[in-house]
């Protein structure tokens, strides 16, 4: 059966090395052994590895499989893979193909030119990958692709993976305390699970070959508003155009060969931008094919002729792209804990929950706000289009009656009126699937059975915020669990836990509207802190009180912390110097050309008409008026120049990136106002640029 003709069961993760293949190829034994490494972290046998490493091998080799490569995810923010081929010389001149389970678990890629933050010098190049066993193994271009963690010779980790695992395990452990108090001896293991929405732009490949800023940065620095933006609301759910369609079916495909669960698409608010969502997978794997996805969605929109870009915020004054990171947590002898439920001691496990991410949200807001600071996302957060910068709590407003009826110690009325329920112990409402609406102007929302955080940028990896969040969880957890654990009366101590719980960190739940102004004010008097921008938000970082938590839980410690915060900061800075130093050279070299160019065209024929006597007037008025633009580009240019050379010397780190925040930025503002005045000045055919119209209008 041809390829086009498979349904999609039949070709579902056709490229990965599963569960199922593994059955079929491994010996029982072996296969068991890898399931309790998989399910339960049990270390894998060295004679076990072997087996394993050369059934991947056959099997890959079988589907055109020349290489392997240690995939990992390095502190950049994007993945990281180097090739080595399967043959081995033969003493006759010839070669066989191997794969020894010494190479599938450990790889040696150099480090010393990746993002260390100071945990290594540049000479100090040894590092190594180690292979995650709870990811499966997949083929992609000919190469067997096998998910592992990064760490340096001297064991920091230099990658995001490695944090994440541990956070999944210390926030198993906890919720499991929390589970036994409630007489539940069946599970033995909490998972969270994540499913993030991804939010693209498309654009045709023959316009953004004609933007340098697009190459270079990702976004437009330049560009006038077009005459039609996203104010119809035509855009957001309409009829998906046929040349977008064919893209999500091939992306689709390629996605579901390698066992990633795209689920949902559609055509987003602004123009040219579109959404996936998939089904909810646990914390690591989310991770891992989120990466994924983000390449595949790059390459296959070559394929049709396009570029898609995942930077946050592409175009002006139309919505930018986030991700979307709906967050769960679920036991294994299947309960969602953030499911309501239906007996009154499970509704009561679900409240104990509730109040605990409550308190971690409050406590912790600085660490969730820092897991989603780019440079890029400074431009989406209050928006008018994403949360704002202040980290808030949607719960909706049954639940906040519910909680205001426990901690006031009344009793709580439905909204039907119809069913009243004395609120303490042994009663809880038994709330149907969507006790809530949706507010998507909340940074962090609760959607029924799960939890969306919103503020995550569209090119973000979601390995930072699931660890932060999944520790914060485990701190609140563990807290609450070594309070209970002491009770004589379990049921008393209980209430009084979850009442003092809500009366300290109520102030995080807001319902309204979170892009309001009067919000900013409300959470001003609440003492909520307001991280406006990065380099606000990444200092919080180093804090002893999130670096003591991190070091307990053994998640990071706080040299990796530091690190973390130079890289970033780091980062900040060298985005900021890169689009800075991309508007000068197009400027220099596109733009005022073409400025001078037009306006001698224009003083030719105003001569030409002065000569004949006709009228030149408005010949002369524009061309006064570019003029004046041009001398104004000019200035805004040499102190552009002036200001990146300056802020080399800063000391680098926090002083930098707030120098390149406040002057280099600001003057990179001031520049783009003057050309984008100017483009609306000159004719299509003689600006330099494809306008916006071109580029959200023509897929």
């Amino acid at each position: 059966m041809s390829e086009n003709n498979q349904s999609v069961a039949e070709y579902f993760g056709c490229n990965v090395f599963s569960d199922s293949v593994m059955r079929a190829r491994l010996p029982k034994n072996i296969y068991k052994s890898v399931m309790k490494t998989k399910k339960f972290g049990v270390p894998l046998e060295q004679s076990v590895a072997d087996v394993v490493a050369n059934a991947m091998k056959d099997w890959a080799v079988e589907k055109g499989a020349t290489h392997y490569t240690h995939w990992f995810q390095p502190m950049t923010g994007v993945t990281a893979e180097k090739h080595d081929s399967f043959i081995s010389p033969t003493p006759d001149g010839g070669i066989i193909l191997e794969f020894s389970g010494k190479e599938l678990v450990k790889g040696e890629p150099d480090a010393s030119s990746f993002p260390s933050g100071g945990l290594r010098a540049t000479f100090e190049a040894r590092g190594y990958t180690a292979w995650d066993p709870t990811s499966n193994a997949f083929i992609k271009d000919g190469t067997l692709y096998i998910p592992t963690a990064f760490c340096s010779y001297t064991g920091e980790i230099l990658d995001k993976k490695t944090p994440l695992l541990r956070s999944m395990e210390v926030v198993s452990e906890q919720a499991l305390r929390i589970l036994r108090l409630f007489g539940n001896t069946t599970a033995t293991r909490v998972t969270t699970t994540v499913g993030p929405e991804q939010e693209y732009f498309l654009v045709d490949k023959k316009y953004y070959d004609q933007r340098e800023d697009l190459v270079i940065t990702g976004r437009t620095l330049f560009g006038a508003k077009p005459p039609k933006g996203q104010e119809l609301e035509d855009h957001y759910f309409g009829n998906i155009k046929q040349r977008v369609s064919d893209y999500m079916k091939d992306l689709d495909k390629e996605l579901w060969k390698l066992g990633i669960y795209a689920k949902t698409k559609h055509n987003e608010v602004a123009p040219a931008q579109h959404e996936l969502a998939p089904i909810f997978t646990t914390s690591n794997i989310a991770a891992d094919h989120n990466q994924l996805t983000m390449e595949i969605m790059k390459k296959t929109a070559l394929k049709h002729g396009l570029v898609c870009l995942l930077h946050e915020k592409p175009f002006a004054g139309v919505n930018g792209s986030g991700k979307h990171n709906n967050w769960s947590i679920s036991s294994n002898d299947g309960q969602n804990l953030l499911d309501p439920g239906d007996t009154p001691q499970d509704n009561m496990q679900f409240l104990t929950f509730l109040c605990a991410i409550i308190k971690a949200v409050d406590e912790y807001a600085p660490l969730l706000r820092l897991s989603a600071a780019s440079a890029g996302n400074d431009h989406r957060l209050g928006a008018n289009e994403a949360p704002p910068a202040v980290i808030s709590m949607f719960i909706g407003s049954e639940l906040e009656g519910v909680i205001e009826a426990l901690e006031n110690g009344t009793t709580y009325k439905k909204p039907n009126g119809n069913e009243e329920f004395v609120i303490g112990v042994d009663a809880l409402p038994n709330f149907p699937k969507d006790a809530t609406d949706r507010n998507r102007t909340s940074p962090f929302a609760f959607t029924g059975n799960k939890f969306e955080f919103r503020m995550l940028g569209s090119a973000d990896s979601i390995s930072c915020t699931n660890t932060i969040l999944n520790t914060i969880v485990a701190q609140v957890l563990d807290e609450f669990a070594t309070t209970l654990e002491k009770a004589d009366d379990f049921d008393k101590a209980l209430k009084e836990l979850l009442v003092k719980t809500i009366k300290e960190h109520k102030r995080i739940i807001f319902n309204g509207n979170g892009y309001s102004n009067e919000w900013l004010e409300e959470a001003e008097r609440r003492r909520l802190p307001n991280l406006v921008s990065t380099v606000d938000a990444l200092p919080k970082y180093t804090e002893e009180k999130y670096v003591s938590m991190f070091e307990k839980f053994k998640v990071y410690s706080a040299k990796e912390i530091r690190s973390r915060t130079e890289i970033l900061l780091e980062n900040y800075s060298k985005v900021i110097n890169i689009e800075a130093l991309t508007m000068l050279d197009m400027v220099k070299k596109q733009i005022l050309p073409a400025c001078i160019s037009y306006t001698k065209t224009l003083c030719d024929s105003a001569i030409s008409k002065d000569t004949v006597g006709i009228d030149s007037a408005v010949e002369k008025s524009m061309a006064s008026k570019i003029s004046s633009l041009t001398a104004s580009i000019v200035n805004e240019v040499k102190a552009l120049d002036e200001k990146v050379i300056s802020a080399q010397d800063c000391e680098e780190g926090e002083a930098m990136a707030r120098f390149y925040r406040d002057e280099v930025f600001t003057q990179m503002q001031t520049l783009r106002a003057s050309v984008d005045e100017c483009e609306m000045c000159i004719p299509e055919s003689e600006w330099p640029l494809p306008s916006y119209t071109k580029l959200l209008f023509t897929v």
